[in-house]
């Protein structure tokens, strides 16, 4: 195939005239002059132009998000500090507790902690969402009862949940 290519260019390359083969020389020239601007000088000349153009808002932006983002870890620690208590603590749980498909027989504040009382719960699902208690409202078990049900893996529960800095 290559040979059949090449025959066939090496015919017409001798079939042409001197002056044929000045202009097509030229010509080719020209082209890939023309090819070389259109593929590799235009779209790298106008990129560096617009990035000449945007670049300093890109700058602006950074140093925003930059500021940002320190004032974000600067403030950190002070929200990691806050924890519902009493009142605000309860209706926390009580929520908590229903988006997480459990509906306590009663949810009471004594002291500062909250006492949560559930019939017939599921066993994992009251410690998968105790665990996320823990983590979200910073809450510490500071006494529980559990009753094991006869079906597998339901109980009876009273639960007293304090914030995790109270004694």
């Amino acid at each position: 195939m290559k040979a059949e290519i090449g025959r066939s260019l090496s015919e017409f390359w001798e079939a042409r005239t001197p002056r044929e083969k000045t202009i097509l020389m030229w010509g080719g020239f020209a082209l890939g002059l023309l090819l070389v601007y259109l593929v590799l000088w235009a779209p790298a000349y106008e990129g560096r132009a617009r990035l000449r153009d945007t670049l300093p808002t890109m700058q602006r932006q950074l140093a925003t998000m930059t500021a940002q983002a320190n004032d974000a870890r600067s403030l950190a620690p002070a929200a990691e500090g806050v924890m519902p208590t009493g009142a605000a603590l309860r209706d926390a749980l009580t929520k908590s507790l229903g988006d997480n498909g459990m509906q306590p027989t009663q949810v009471q504040v004594i002291g500062a902690a909250v006492q949560i009382q559930l019939k017939n719960a599921s066993f994992p699902n009251w410690t998968a969402w105790l665990d996320d208690a823990r983590k979200q409202f910073k809450v510490q078990v500071s006494e529980a009862h559990v009753t094991a049900l006869k079906p597998d893996g339901q109980v009876d529960l009273t639960a007293s949940l304090q914030p995790a800095g109270a004694k």
